[in-house]
C-alpha cells in the first residue's frame, strides 16, 4: 500500500459529520483497498446513527490489537480538500484529526495480511466522531462481545514524541435559570435570569478557576477544568429575561468524582437556578509501568531514535469505551499543527515513523 497517496486520496473525500454521500464514498475507497485479500470487512449501518467500517484478520471477537479511529472532520472550505505537500508537510483538512493516522492503520492491516501475522488484529472508523460517536456506541452495541487486549488510539493529536497515558472526563451540565420577565426601566419588579445564571457561574469559579492565554495555564495543569461552552437568555433589549440557560463543559481529573461535582453544583446554584448533567464519561489513565505500553514505547524509540515521554491531556478518547472492558489504551499520533483550523497539517515523517511503530510493535505481539 502506498502510505502518502492514501492519505491524499482520504483526504480528498469531503467527509464532513454528516455529509453521507462523501462518507460512504470513502467506506467504499477503504473497503475496496482490501478487495483480493483475506480480510474480513464489514460496513455496519445504523437507522440512528452514521456507518461505521470495521476490518479485521479474523472473525473472532476477541482481537489482541485494535485500532479504533475515525474518517468525518469538521467542516472547511473547498481548498481544504485538496491536500497539499510542502517542506515535508502535508496540509488539508484531517491530515492531522485523522485520516493520516487512518491510513497508518490501513497499511498495518495489509502488512499483517501480507505477511500472515499470527496476531488478532482489528480496526473500527467510526464516520461521525467529531459530533460524539454515535456510531461507534451503537457499532459496540451490536457486537458487545468485541474486545481486545489492547488498543492503539492514534487520535490524540500533535507530538510523536508523546505517548498519552491520562486523558480527562469529560462533563457536561446545562444550568436553567427560571426568573420572571419586567421592563428594562423596573428591574425591581422582576428576576433577571441572565444575573441568575452570571452568579452560578462567578460562584463555580470559587472551585474551578478561569484560565486563558492573558492568565496562562496553572503550574500544573492536570487540575478540573471548567469553561462556559454556550449562554442564551433574554428575547428583546428592554425585557428582563425570565428564562436562560448555559452550558457548561467541565473536565475531571481521575482524582474528581461526578458526585462530588454535583455537589458542588448544587452549592452554586443560585435562587432559583437548577441543573442537569447532559453527559459525563470515563477518565482514562494507564499506568506507565505497563508492560504492553513500555513494549510499545521501546519500538517507538528503536525506530525514532530518541527518547518518547508520557503526557497528559484534557481531551477524552473514545479509546474508553475499552478501557471499560480492560483493555490497555495505548495513545501515541504522528506530529502536526492547526487541528480543525485552515492550517492544519502533518508532518510526514512522523506519518512514517508511526506507521513503522505500529507494524513493528504487531511483529512483537505475533512473536510473543
Amino acid at each position: 500500500m502506498e502510505l502518502i497517496k492514501t492519505i491524499e486520496d482520504l483526504v480528498r473525500f469531503r467527509t464532513e459529520t454528516g455529509n453521507n454521500i462523501e462518507i460512504d464514498k470513502c467506506l467504499a475507497y477503504i473497503a475496496d483497498s482490501f478487495a483480493g485479500t483475506a480480510a474480513c470487512v464489514r460496513i455496519e449501518r445504523f437507522d440512528d446513527a452514521s456507518p461505521v467500517i470495521y476490518i479485521s484478520n479474523n472473525s473472532e471477537m476477541k482481537q489482541d490489537a485494535l485500532v479504533l479511529g475515525h474518517i468525518d472532520v469538521v467542516k472547511a472550505a473547498d481548498d481544504m480538500f485538496e491536500p497539499r505537500v510542502a517542506e515535508g508537510k502535508m496540509y488539508g483538512r484531517g491530515t492531522l484529526d485523522m485520516k493520516s493516522f487512518a491510513a497508518v492503520a490501513m497499511n498495518s492491516m495489509h502488512y499483517v495480511l501480507e505477511h500472515k501475522l499470527p496476531v488478532k488484529f482489528g480496526i473500527i472508523l467510526s464516520t461521525d466522531e467529531e459530533k460524539g460517536s454515535k456510531s461507534t456506541h451503537a457499532f459496540l452495541k451490536k457486537y458487545p462481545d468485541l474486545t481486545a487486549n489492547v488498543v492503539l488510539d492514534n487520535d490524540v493529536g500533535g507530538d510523536i514524541a508523546k505517548i498519552i497515558n491520562k486523558c480527562k472526563n469529560p462533563v457536561f451540565v446545562k444550568l436553567i435559570a427560571e426568573g420572571r420577565q419586567a421592563h428594562g426601566s423596573t428591574p425591581w419588579e422582576g428576576l433577571d435570569a441572565n444575573e441568575m445564571l452570571m452568579r452560578t457561574i462567578a460562584n463555580l469559579r470559587e472551585k474551578y478557576p478561569y484560565f486563558d492565554m492573558n492568565s496562562g495555564a496553572p503550574e500544573d495543569t492536570w487540575v478540573d477544568t471548567m469553561h462556559v461552552a454556550l449562554i442564551n437568555g433574554g428575547e428583546v433589549s428592554n425585557i428582563i429575561a425570565g428564562h436562560a440557560e448555559a452550558l457548561l463543559d467541565i473536565r475531571l481529573t481521575e482524582t474528581s468524582m461526578l458526585e462530588e461535582l454535583e455537589m458542588n453544583i448544587q452549592e452554586a446554584c443560585a435562587e432559583g437556578v437548577s441543573y442537569k448533567v447532559v453527559s459525563s464519561s470515563t477518565p482514562v489513565v494507564m499506568s506507565e509501568k505497563n508492560p504492553q505500553i513500555l513494549n510499545y514505547k521501546k519500538q517507538a524509540e528503536k525506530i525514532m531514535r530518541r527518547p518518547i515521554e508520557f503526557q497528559q491531556i484534557g481531551g477524552a478518547t473514545d479509546a474508553r469505551l475499552f478501557a471499560e472492558k480492560g483493555a490497555t489504551v495505548i495513545m501515541h499520533s504522528g506530529s502536526g499543527e492547526g487541528m480543525h483550523g485552515d492550517g492544519e497539517y502533518v508532518v510526514l515523517q512522523s506519518v512514517e515513523e508511526l506507521a513503522q511503530i505500529q507494524i513493528e510493535y504487531l511483529r512483537s505481539l505475533a512473536d510473543a
